[in-house]
C-alpha cells in the first residue's frame, strides 16, 4: 500500500484502487470538499504523473477518456483548485510523491491495463440528491428529474415562465462551462426535441453563472446528471425483436466482437453493483447485449 498525506489533502493506493480525500485546509476548494472522497479503479487510469517546484509539487492523475461523468461533462475545464485529480505536494515529501507513482505505474503494467477510451462510466457520479444556488438560480437533481428555479436576478423571460422540471428521460444532454474573462458560464440542458440557441441568460433550460465562488459546484450537477445518461461511446442498444417469422437471422458475431460483449457484460455489473444502474435498467441493458451474443 502506498499513502500520501498533504494539507490538500490524503491519497492511498491499495494495488486495486486509489482512495482520494480531500483536505481540511482553507485553500482546498468549495467543489473538492462538496464532491468528498473518491474511489478510483485502477482500469480507470491512463497514467499518473509528479511535477517538481521549488516550492511545492503536484501529482496528477489522467484518468481514461469517457470513464469519469465529471470529467465528460465539465469537459476538461476544471482548473487546478477544483481538479479532484491533482494534489498539491509540499518539498518535504518528493521523495514520498515519486514512490506514490511507482507503485501506480507498476501496478498499471502488471495488471496490463489499457490507456484506451472506455465505452462506459467507471466511476458512479456525484451522490443524489442534491440542490446548488448560484447564479441566476437554483438546480437541483433528485436522480430522476431535474428542476430550475429562478433568483430574482434571473432575466423576466425565466422569471415569468416559473420553475422548470426537467424529467431525466427528457434530456439529451449536459453541460457545464465556467466563467472566463467577461465571458460569463453556464449550466445547460439540451432538451429532445426542443435544442435551444439562445443564450443562457435567455434559455429557460440554462442556468447563468456570474464566476462567484459557489459556480463550480454546478458541475456536480452536470456531472450527476451525465452519469444517468447513456454513455456516449457506449454501443446502440438492439431494437426490440420482430415477431417471429419476420425478423431475420442475428448475424454471427466475430471474435473479437464476443470478447467485448463479454467486457460489456463486466461493466453492466460494477454500474449496477455501484449503483449507478437500477435493477430494471440492468436487466434491460444486460438483455440487449445477450441478444447480441
Amino acid at each position: 500500500m502506498a499513502e500520501i498525506i498533504q494539507k490538500d489533502g490524503t491519497w492511498v493506493f491499495d494495488g486495486d484502487a486509489l482512495r482520494l480525500t480531500p483536505g481540511r485546509d482553507k485553500n482546498v476548494s468549495l467543489l473538492r470538499k462538496e464532491l468528498g472522497e473518491l474511489l478510483v479503479p485502477l482500469r480507470a487510469l491512463a497514467g499518473i504523473s509528479f511535477e517538481q517546484g521549488k516550492k511545492s509539487g503536484r501529482l496528477r492523475l489522467r484518468l481514461r477518456d469517457g470513464a469519469d461523468p465529471l470529467l465528460h461533462a465539465t469537459g476538461g475545464r476544471l482548473t487546478e483548485p477544483h481538479d479532484p485529480y491533482q494534489l498539491l505536494v509540499e518539498s518535504d515529501r518528493y521523495g514520498v510523491a515519486e514512490y506514490f507513482v511507482d507503485e501506480v505505474r507498476n501496478a498499471l503494467l502488471l495488471d496490463q491495463v489499457p490507456s484506451d477510451p472506455v465505452d462506459a462510466y467507471l466511476l458512479p457520479g456525484p451522490a443524489v440528491p442534491l440542490s446548488v444556488s448560484a447564479g441566476d438560480g437554483v438546480a437541483s437533481f433528485d436522480g430522476e428529474r431535474v428542476r430550475l428555479e429562478w433568483k430574482w436576478q434571473a432575466e423576466d423571460s425565466k422569471s415569468a415562465a416559473g420553475p422548470r422540471t426537467l424529467p431525466l428521460a427528457d434530456i439529451a444532454g449536459v453541460e457545464w462551462q465556467p466563467t472566463v474573462g467577461l465571458e460569463n458560464g453556464h449550466l445547460r440542458f439540451t432538451v429532445r426535441a426542443a435544442p435551444s440557441k439562445v443564450p443562457p441568460k435567455y434559455d429557460p433550460n440554462a442556468v447563468e453563472l456570474w464566476g462567484f465562488k459557489k459556480d463550480p459546484l454546478m458541475a456536480l450537477v452536470a456531472a450527476a446528471v451525465q452519469a444517468r445518461l447513456p454513455h456516449p461511446s457506449a454501443p446502440v442498444a438492439v431494437e426490440e425483436a420482430a415477431p417471429a417469422g419476420d425478423a431475420p437471422a442475428p448475424a454471427p458475431v466475430a471474435e473479437d466482437d464476443h470478447d467485448a460483449l463479454l467486457r460489456r457484460l463486466r461493466e453492466l455489473g460494477e454500474l449496477h453493483r455501484s449503483g449507478v444502474l437500477t435493477d430494471e435498467e440492468f436487466t434491460l441493458a444486460k438483455q440487449a447485449v445477450l441478444k447480441r451474443m
